[in-house]
């Protein structure tokens, strides 16, 4: 499975439908994409008039979500689960495509090490998201992930010196695509080891070995590989 994280939010299509009021056209939005109307944009186009106003009139009216249909389908998804683990916890969809929860209960839906967060995450996006091999949603709570890059940059250099001084393999604990890409990230400029991706989701983990030592056990674990495009798997 690629790492795409950085890939930018899809665009959104629009259309245009004939309504007589910018009601009646976001419920047709709604009604097609399976959103809520509050979720469709609406905007008049041009305006026919029924024998010269008497009859009312017939706008050509353009409406698309405010946002990938997945996307929202994720917000409302995860609120129905924030209401019923009855957390005081509210989804808000960032301007990059992600789902930031705001509210009094950030903690408890953080978890420890980020896991609650990490599951509500992966748990989302397998039912949100027809594919899952493209760009999925991110979640972030109380500036979690701000902090999840910081640990992570300093566990991928202390590991790097573990992996040196023993001369073999060090294997990190299952982590998400984004968290497996900082680590990669973090050591690609490292001489003194390489790292590679083992294992399937959702217990899929980043092995860091030292140079020379690597290319040991490589018959029997599926290996890191760059894409042209500098994504890793």
């Amino acid at each position: 499975m690629k790492e795409t994280d950085l890939v930018p939010m899809p665009e959104i299509d629009s259309t245009v439908v004939d309504c007589s009021s910018l009601e009646e056209a976001k419920a047709k939005g709604a009604q097609m994409w399976g959103i809520q109307a509050e979720d469709v944009d609406a905007t008049i186009l041009s305006e026919d008039k029924k024998l010269f106003g008497l009859l009312g009139s017939t706008y050509k009216i353009e409406i698309r979500p405010f946002a990938p249909i997945s996307y929202i389908k994720s917000c409302h998804f995860v609120n129905e689960i924030l209401d019923k683990m009855d957390l005081d916890l509210i989804p808000e969809l960032t301007d990059d495509g992600m789902i930031n929860l705001v509210g009094e209960d950030a903690g408890v839906v953080i978890g420890r090490y980020g896991e609650t967060l990490k599951a509500l995450e992966y748990i989302t996006n397998l039912v949100c998201h027809e594919d899952m091999s493209t760009r999925r949603v991110r979640f972030d709570c109380g500036g979690y992930r701000a902090r999840r890059e910081q640990t992570l940059r300093r566990l991928a250099e202390s590991i790097a010196r573990e992996a040196k001084h023993k001369g073999s393999p060090v294997s990190l604990e299952p982590m998400s695509s984004w968290e497996r890409r900082l680590i990669h990230i973090a050591l690609r400029d490292n001489k003194d080891v390489e790292t590679r991706s083992i294992g399937e989701e959702p217990l899929r983990r980043v092995l860091v070995c030292p140079v020379g030592a690597a290319a040991r056990g490589r018959g029997t674990d599926r290996g890191r590989r760059r894409s042209p495009h500098g994504k890793f798997n």
